[in-house]
């Protein structure tokens, strides 16, 4: 067997025998997989699927995919693997256009950041089929949209956390995880109520709060001012407020069990602040700034090689 042929074959292994893929939503995450997956030598085939024909015939022009079609059924006929990359509110909709065109054994995943609501669209449509289900959320992403903001080291040292239901078989769940390492993802287990309650926390309050700060401010009747004289504390803090509205909109509603906690927690404590700024408490606001600098650099040290 030649170099090449031995490198094929070992790049064949290591994506668990998938060799045609089937992504819908061919944007920056689903179109970031695919390049992932070419830069590592994946040669099979990518079909992408999706409502623009615009986008996914730039997504051909681009290299990112082999071909596309906007019949969802006909683009997923034949895959081994189908991965989700749209909108939260849009999973089961998708699935339900998919689901008579697939094969028995394809393996059905996902890039949505919630996996509760993904975990219950599959049951409802999928019934006997969970053991081929594998959800997923890369931890990774910016604040563009389209194939165009797709690129190849998206996931190079990011998180992908798969949570697999208690139906999902392992071999599914390794083809997944092959998939994502050849992207240069480190993938991590958890399951579907973790992944809810911690993302919640590290992701969609913080996009939450971005969003709802910006919001404040362009009311105010100092408003051109204010984001004139913006310095880059507030441009880095606010960056991922130019994310997709749709797309956090729906993450909104999803997970809203695990954010509505998450929120009143920080209400609390930011309520707590806002009383010592009132009486002027110099020590109270001191401590409250020095245990959150002390636990963000250690956080940061310990796990800032594969942060978002």
């Amino acid at each position: 067997m030649s170099v090449s042929a031995s490198a094929s074959a070992s790049v064949t292994q290591r994506a668990g025998g998938v060799r045609r893929i089937c992504i819908c939503g061919v944007g920056l995450i689903g179109g970031s997989f695919a390049l992932g997956l070419r830069a590592a030598g994946f040669d099979g085939e990518i079909v992408g699927s999706g409502r623009s024909a615009d986008n996914l015939a730039r997504g051909v022009e681009l290299g990112v995919i082999d071909r596309y079609s906007t019949d969802l059924a006909a683009a997923a006929a034949g895959a081994d693997l189908l991965l989700l990359a749209v909108p939260m509110g849009a999973m089961r909709a998708v699935l339900e256009r998919v689901a008579p065109a697939l094969r028995e054994d394809a393996i059905v995943s996902d890039a949505g950041s919630v996996k509760g609501s993904f975990a219950a669209d599959a049951r409802a449509v999928l019934g006997d089929s969970l053991r081929r289900v594998v959800p997923g959320h890369p931890i990774a992403g910016t604040e563009n949209s389209g194939v165009e903001a797709a690129f190849a080291t998206l996931y190079r040292q990011r998180r992908v956390i798969l949570t697999p239901l208690d139906e999902t078989a392992p071999a599914a769940t390794e083809a997944v995880a092959g998939l994502w390492r050849l992207c240069g993802a480190e993938v991590e287990c958890l399951s579907v109520e973790q992944h809810d309650r911690v993302l919640a926390a590290t992701s969609h309050l913080p996009h939450m709060l971005a969003f709802s700060l910006v919001d404040t401010l362009a009311t105010m009747q100092s408003r051109d001012e204010i984001f004139r004289y913006a310095a880059g504390g507030f441009r880095d803090f606010t960056r991922i407020a130019s994310s997709d509205p749709v797309m956090w909109r729906d993450i909104c509603v999803a997970n809203r069990g695990a954010l509505l906690e998450v929120v009143e927690e920080l209400i609390e404590h930011f309520q707590q602040l806002r009383d010592a700024i009132e009486r002027g408490d110099a020590t109270a606001i001191h401590d409250t700034f020095l245990r959150a600098k002390a636990a963000r650099d250690a956080h940061l040290d310990k796990f800032s090689r594969c942060a978002e």
